[in-house]
């Protein structure tokens, strides 16, 4: 039986325990202050006894490819260098700390915000085929801009090579390992996608590009430990007939472990960017906040417009309720094929979850590690609390996510939530017991 503190490899790096912060947006950007952004977000969580942080999703390409306002770009190693002072304070709390590299693809914002495209009007998005036709339809209807650059066989090698050069960054700069976003619409994800991927060359075998990165992540950074996502498009709209099914996943798992992966993260989603990425209640407060109302208006073209995102938001709500681990079975079916690390997150919130999934109470383990996200922005200590036997306070209300399209930090909107991590940490829960 595995408990939570128990340590883990991966690859060669030992992370102290089973628990780990998942990719989530810290908001820092690239201006003087980003550093400093991103040590107050992660220092408390490593301070609280998490084992394993994964920077969120960090843009290997110097233009395009950011999904959301504020993300951070891992392009200029002048600027990398710098983070150097962000994994050493993590080391020095005992912690590891791995850097996910993104591209959003027809992610991208230059796709969906509005203000975004009138800033920059030339701006395509790269794309691994033509787009499909259901997102072809929505740019004729003028509710997207699509401005898609396809990738050549030779510009799919560059980028590959880009993603190791980054890699040899961020491990230059400290960093204990790699985390590819190859999920919720990502460019990678794109490329393993049948949705997507009608390419006619070698990586219409989308799975090719993950091993055009594994090798340049090889040649640029050595033997770092390298981890992916593993998508399975489970929940696909009924319209689209042409997706990853679970089987298709475990298969990709299989071959990224065969290619020398050293971790894998299945994930059950979407071809589109939808709230099966935050599965939760409807963010009411967040929608109804009066100091953001313009700003939506700006980012989806207008009030009119944001009504009816607000609309779909509430419709995917009513399909995407809170469902603790719900990528359980997705791992646990990885886990019986592979030899390396399998992880699992999504809707996490319980400590007995926790054990649950990792076959600690005697369950047949789902994962090797488990790891949160949204409830960091609640509890920045959680650790201290979660392996001290206790839940976390987080509700999956999703009020802290829908602001960030509008460049907001990622934090807790949640009254209740908000009083009720003030009282621990007056009590002092957040103290790590030794």
């Amino acid at each position: 039986m595995t408990a939570l503190e128990t340590p883990l490899q991966i690859g060669g790096v030992e992370i102290p325990n089973r628990l780990y912060r998942a990719p989530v947006l810290e908001c820092a950007g690239n201006g003087e202050g980003a550093v400093d952004t991103l040590i107050d977000e992660l220092e408390p969580t490593a301070a609280s006894g998490v084992g394993l942080l994964f920077q969120g999703a960090s843009i290997v390409t110097d233009r395009g490819g950011c999904a959301a306002p504020n993300m951070t770009r891992v392009h200029d190693p002048a600027f990398v260098e710098r983070l150097e002072r962000l994994t050493g304070t993590i080391h020095d709390h005992g912690g590891r700390i791995f850097l996910q590299l993104a591209h959003g693809g027809l992610r991208s914002m230059a796709t969906w915000h509005a203000e975004y495209r009138r800033q920059h009007p030339d701006q395509r998005q790269l794309a691994v085929s033509r787009p499909p036709w259901q997102l072809r339809a929505l740019d004729r209807a003028g509710l997207i801009s699509l401005q898609p650059d396809v990738l050549s066989t030779s510009e799919v090698w560059d980028l590959a090579e880009q993603f190791g050069r980054c890699a040899g960054y961020a491990v230059d700069a400290g960093y204990d390992g790699i985390h590819l976003s190859a999920a919720n619409m990502s460019l990678i994800q794109q490329f393993l996608s049948p949705f997507y991927n009608r390419r006619d060359d070698e990586f219409r075998d989308g799975v090719r590009f993950l091993e055009a990165v594994h090798d340049a992540v090889r040649d640029h950074a050595g033997d770092v430990p390298l981890v992916t996502k593993v998508p399975a498009e489970t929940v696909a709209p009924s319209f689209v007939r042409r997706h990853l099914t679970r089987r298709d996943g475990v298969g990709i798992a299989e071959r990224a472990a065969a290619i020398g992966y050293d971790g894998l993260v299945p994930v059950e989603v979407s071809p589109f960017w939808d709230m099966s990425i935050v599965r939760g209640a409807f963010p009411d407060r967040a929608w109804d906040a009066s100091d953001l109302q313009d700003d939506y208006a700006a980012v989806f073209g207008g009030r009119l417009r944001a009504r009816a995102v607000r609309l779909l938001n509430r419709l995917q709500a009513r399909r995407f309720g809170r469902d603790p681990g719900w990528n359980a079975d997705f791992c646990r079916a990885v886990r019986e094929r592979v030899d390396v690390p399998v992880l699992l997150e999504g809707g996490l919130r319980t400590r007995d979850d926790c054990d649950r999934y990792l076959g600690a109470t005697g369950a047949v383990p789902a994962a090797d590690a488990v790891g949160m996200a949204r409830p960091f922005y609640a509890e920045p200590r959680l650790g201290a609390r979660l392996l001290d036997g206790s839940d976390a306070l987080c509700e999956s209300c999703n009020n802290c996510t829908v602001p960030q399209v509008t460049g907001e930090p990622g934090r807790c909107r949640t009254p209740a939530i908000v009083r009720e991590q003030a009282r621990l940490q007056r009590d002092g829960a957040y103290e790590r017991s030794e």
